[in-house]
């Protein structure tokens, strides 16, 4: 359980409260560095999942605790940088991330009481999006408080993700439906089992 990987994951959660306070300094490169922090964060987001598949140690710890750092780290920094940046351009995209995080949380634990948990398992579009709001919340802290290049270039990738966070969400619902509808027949039909 305390493999490599785990340590990372652990380590992501950890940077969360160096991130807050780093971001929150009245320094003027204090948005520099929560950046830094929070890409460091990301990366190991990539290592770790990259190690546990190569090394072959995967893990149950693993496979929940490393979805629970990635929403926890992204929820904590879009909600301080709406805080930053309080209108309504930044709030829709925030709102939509955040909302899509609780639904699609919530279905997969509905779907694992199924024993189902597969059939809305991590999809490819699902780490598009991840990595995406992670590199646009990595140019929204560079940007600071100027709305120069790297605003610009978060302000759009904020939206591309929820663009991706509602994409995903549909599919994952369009996967839940049939449970969700109780039409266990109907699903049988259509995947020829």
């Amino acid at each position: 359980m305390w493999n490599l990987p785990n340590q990372l994951t652990l380590l992501r959660i950890g940077m969360i409260p160096v991130f807050v306070i780093l971001y929150y300094l009245p320094w003027g490169w204090s948005h520099v560095a929560s950046a830094a922090i929070f890409g460091l964060a990301a990366l190991t987001d990539w290592v770790d999942g990259y190690l546990a598949r190569k090394m072959g140690l995967e893990t149950p710890f693993g496979a929940f605790l490393d979805p629970v750092a990635d929403k926890l780290i992204v929820i904590v920094a879009l909600i301080m940088l709406l805080q930053a940046n309080a209108t309504i351009w930044f709030a829709l995209p925030t709102v939509v991330i955040i909302g899509r995080e609780v639904v699609i949380s919530a279905l997969r634990e509905w779907m694992a009481e199924r024993d189902l948990r597969e059939e809305v398992a991590v999809s490819m579009i699902g780490k598009v999006k991840t990595w995406v709001q992670m590199a646009a919340i990595v140019f929204l802290l560079l940007a600071g408080k100027t709305f120069g290049a790297f605003a610009v270039i978060g302000y759009l990738g904020l939206y591309a993700s929820a663009g991706l966070a509602l994409w995903s969400m549909w599919v994952y619902l369009k996967q839940a439906w049939p449970e969700m509808r109780g039409d266990k027949d109907s699903e049988s039909e259509s995947t020829g089992d």
